[in-house]
């Protein structure tokens, strides 16, 4: 199955260069979403599964993986990827002027498994 992304081409400038003319770049579009009740639904049409053990084995994961994240561990979801928490904070000169004042947020940093990074490297063959 061909792998198609829908994409706009939009302009953006250089952060570090604001004088300089904008580029031109393409950005993904969606063209919907996979909700929780169709991926259940397609999850238990594709096993022998029934929908309701389906919600909960997808429940328990979602569950485990806050639990990780929360204890500051990586949570791997095998060939899929793994997560892990990021920190966003200004810097200091030295690690003794460093306080953890200066953390200003956190983010979610998502590490593509072998399946997902061979989804990536099947659309880019694709594009040549």
């Amino acid at each position: 199955m061909a792998m198609t992304v829908s994409y706009s081409v939009v302009p953006r400038k250089n952060p570090a260069k604001k004088s300089e003319p904008a580029k031109y770049y393409a950005q993904a579009q969606a063209s919907g979403e996979l909700d929780f009740e169709e991926l259940c639904e397609a999850i238990t049409s594709r096993s022998t599964c029934t929908e309701t053990d389906v919600r909960a084995a997808i429940s328990g994961i979602l569950y485990e993986v806050k639990r990780a994240l929360k204890a500051g561990r990586i949570a791997r979801l095998g060939d899929l990827g793994s997560l892990q928490i990021g920190l966003n904070s200004e810097g200091a000169a030295s690690v003794k002027e460093f306080s953890g004042s200066m953390i200003k947020g956190a983010h979610l940093i998502f590490r593509p498994g072998n399946t997902s990074l061979d989804m990536i490297n099947k659309f880019q063959e694709f594009q040549k």
